[in-house]
């Protein structure tokens, strides 16, 4: 079917959906590194706190192990530095909690502390793209931390654990480098080409959309990874085939010379641990124009951090989109917090960290996030009810525990949120019991009540405070589009035209295009809002993947039928 017979997709904000929310999916590909990584980050500190009879200070080695969770996707370059921004990141949320809960027993204080620290962290992990899991996790450990007893003359010392936890937790992350150092790369690559081959077999824009920022996904890995390396340009050549089946598909010219079959030959060998494929270039292809030396790599990655650091204040500025949903976050954190102190509640922390985790980008999102999380941590309460009278046999079963816990909660929750909530849950309420035992039945009412009261105030919150920003993203991705689509055609149009300058520009378009799907699937899900431009949204679109057929076909890498149809 002609994808001009495709009717642009009407905003659907009143349909909150509740069965496709619990919808189980298929486990992440690399879901077993982050739970190995955090398991092993918490086992060391946990172990030797435990041969040390100080298991009371697990709290503080907990904020730096978990610091092993983020970065998993990034290459290993990227990927340090990363870590390195959330240690220090959890560092500054961990001192002003503890610096709080020493001077302060007010809970009104430490509840608005904790609601202003949730936004903030919620602000720059969406300013930032921190990337999964995203703010949930410093909001986990600088709320309970604003409730824990505390001397000022504490604080160093507790820093000091968190730090060193921290840096073992880098060296966990990074460390695979030396084994493995292309292997995020490899990841990208080959995601890139079953995207392409997925394209091929069934042109749609959802798949076309899918292709496009996979492919993007796979550029930004490359060039972010460093140094290029033979792999390296291997790699960068198997994306070149990814990208010409992807423009030859939306062009409806031949299909690439590897097909769908072959691009997922390609794909299953470099996910491999073998060597990578080494396909002949792509028609075009010259090494200037795909290769990547140390020098321009190094000029790129400068000026890529200039323009990020311009980027982030932009973001963060006045008129930002993030702003509405950091509103959101601040509000609903501090209701959530009251409320669950005004019934009584003795973790109102809880409730907090729970409407924390609700707020999503749109209000669509942000329902299913809260469906989930009420499901995930009722049913959760109860495994913490079920394992508590083992994990109170002693301290080192307690702590084999939380172990155990930590691995399944990233092993499940690529599954579906709800069911990595379910051994979040045990988890958090087990951490307790390192500060000595309490009630069981009060722990699970307590966090019962709290989810209930952080979900249902954090959904209120996302539907007062509303984002009409969300239409001026895609109204400004539109027009961002536009520029790089003319730029692109000028690019095709000029027969001297450097190869350089036509990769730029297509590279541009590429990420221009992925841009503004995204920025409509957030606009989309709001409501409160002007309606989108729909059939502009499904013209820009079409015209700008039409453009990168063009320009594909100019730089040789596709070739197109004749326009009478002949053979």
């Amino acid at each position: 079917m002609s994808e001009t017979a495709v009717r642009p997709r009407k905003p659907s904000v009143r349909r909150l959906p509740i069965a496709g929310a619990l919808r189980l999916k298929s486990p992440a590909e690399i879901w077993y590194k982050p739970a190995l990584s955090v398991v092993v980050a918490s086992a060391v500190p946990n172990l030797l706190l435990h041969s040390l009879d100080r298991l009371d200070l697990i709290m503080y080695t907990m904020a730096g192990s978990l610091c092993a969770l983020y970065g998993h996707n990034l290459p290993y370059a990227r990927r340090a530095h990363t870590v390195l921004r959330v240690i220090l990141g959890m560092a500054a949320g961990l001192a002003v909690s503890l610096v709080a809960a020493s001077l302060t027993d007010s809970t009104a204080v430490l509840i608005a502390v904790g609601a202003l620290l949730a936004a903030v962290q919620k602000t720059f992990c969406d300013a930032t793209r921190i990337g999964p899991p995203g703010n949930v996790i410093f909001a986990f450990v600088t709320s309970a931390a604003l409730f824990a007893p505390q001397e000022l003359g504490q604080v160093p010392g507790h820093l000091a654990l968190m730090l060193a936890a921290g840096a073992f937790s880098w060296l966990v992350t990074a460390g695979p480098a030396l084994r493995r150092r292309e292997g995020p790369e490899r990841l990208a690559t080959a995601r890139a080409l079953d995207a392409a081959a997925a394209y091929a077999e069934e042109p749609g824009p959802r798949t076309r959309h899918a292709a496009a920022a996979a492919v993007q996904a796979a550029w930004q890995s490359l060039l972010a990874a460093g140094r290029p390396t033979p792999v390296r340009q291997a790699l960068e050549r198997l994306v070149v085939h990814a990208e010409r089946a992807l423009a030859t598909t939306t062009a409806g010219g031949h299909a690439d010379a590897a097909g769908p079959e072959g691009l997922r030959g390609w794909a299953e060998e470099t996910r491999g641990r073998g060597p990578v494929p080494d396909p002949p270039p792509a028609p075009g292809t010259v090494e200037q124009l795909f290769g990547i030396d140390a020098e321009r790599a190094g000029q790129r990655m400068r000026r890529g951090r200039r323009e990020a650091r311009r980027r982030l204040l932009r973001t963060l500025g006045p008129g930002s989109p993030v702003l509405p949903v950091a509103v959101r976050t601040l509000v609903g954190c501090a209701l959530a917090g009251y409320v669950s102190s005004a019934l009584g509640v003795g973790h109102p922390y809880w409730a907090i960290v729970t409407a924390a985790s609700v707020y999503q980008p749109n209000l669509s999102l942000s329902w299913s996030r809260g469906l989930q999380r009420t499901v995930g941590n009722l049913l959760g309460v109860l495994v913490f009810a079920a394992v508590l009278p083992l994990a109170r046999v002693s301290p080192l079963v307690l702590v084999l525990c939380v172990l155990f816990f930590n691995f399944a909660a990233e092993a499940l929750i690529t599954r579906n949120y709800w069911l990595g909530s379910v051994a979040v849950t045990p988890m958090a309420l087990l951490i307790l019991e390192f500060g000595g035992f309490q009630p069981a039945g009060q722990l699970v009412a307590d966090r019962a009540l709290d989810t209930l009261v952080g979900v249902a105030v954090g959904f209120l919150a996302v539907v007062a405070v509303t984002n009409r920003r969300a239409s001026g993203l895609v109204e400004r991705a539109l027009a961002a589009t536009e520029d790089a689509r003319e730029r692109a055609e000028r690019s095709v149009a000029d027969p001297v035209a450097d190869p350089l300058a036509l990769e730029a520009a297509r590279r541009r378009l590429t990420a221009s295009l992925v841009e503004l799907r995204d920025a409509s699937d957030v606009a989309s899900g709001e409501w409160w809002q002007r309606a989108l431009p729909e059939e502009e949204l499904l013209a820009a679109e079409q015209a700008g993947h039409r453009t990168l057929a063009a320009t594909a076909q100019r730089q040789g890498l596709i070739t197109l039928p004749p326009a009478n149809g002949a053979v």
